[in-house]
């Protein structure tokens, strides 16, 4: 059994001064590196996703094109590929083996599956290739990219936990009902004192 952590979209752009902020965000980063430093071989995978968006385009309607957006389905200009929004937060240490994902390249790119590796690989093949068995899941935003994530890693077969002290959410509605399905779907919340 291979335990993995994913790391969702611990961005500039998605903590506090970012482009679509979320509150909390910095702290979560600080938690997460925390967590790593505290428990350095809990995991024998981490990996870590970004949105990483074409500067040129509205990656598949996934940038609102013209007025406001609604934050439901279009949102304002934010992790455009090389730019500083789309960096790590720097309060986030990674391990030197972290597998790198880039995800929304000309799409929307919610969960971190929809991504790939710097080698071209898909999540879903890594897991497979490391013998994951068992997920952790962080990071941002509760309600989007972390349910996303978590969602399509019970569609993989994997036993998650979400460390509901180490994720934050855009809404709070929102985010409390994400939980709710990602408990339902079979997912096991939990805090990160369970890491070992």
């Amino acid at each position: 059994m291979t335990r993995a952590l994913f790391i969702i979209d611990v961005q500039n752009d998605f903590t506090e001064g970012g482009a679509l902020a979320v509150e909390g965000g910095s702290a979560v980063a600080a938690g997460v590196s925390a967590l790593l430093a505290g428990h350095p071989n809990a995991y024998g995978c981490v990996f870590a996703s970004r949105d990483w968006h074409d500067p040129d385009s509205d990656n598949g309607g996934h940038f609102a094109p013209s007025g406001e957006p609604d934050h439901s389905e279009t949102w304002p200009v934010h992790c455009v590929a090389g730019t500083q929004g789309a960096e790590y937060h720097p309060a986030l240490t990674l391990p030197e083996h972290t597998i790198h994902i880039r995800k929304g390249q000309g799409e929307a790119g919610y969960s971190i599956f929809d991504g790939v590796s710097a080698g071209g690989d898909k999540t879903g093949e890594l897991l497979i290739t490391n013998g994951v068995t068992d997920v952790d899941i962080v990071g941002l935003a509760t309600d989007h990219c972390v349910r996303a994530s978590g969602l399509d890693a019970l569609e993989h077969g994997q036993h998650l936990r979400v460390l509901t002290d180490l994720i934050a959410g855009v809404n709070p509605e929102a985010s409390e009902a994400a939980l709710a399905e990602l408990a339902h779907a079979g997912a096991v919340l939990a805090t990160s004192d369970v890491v070992a």
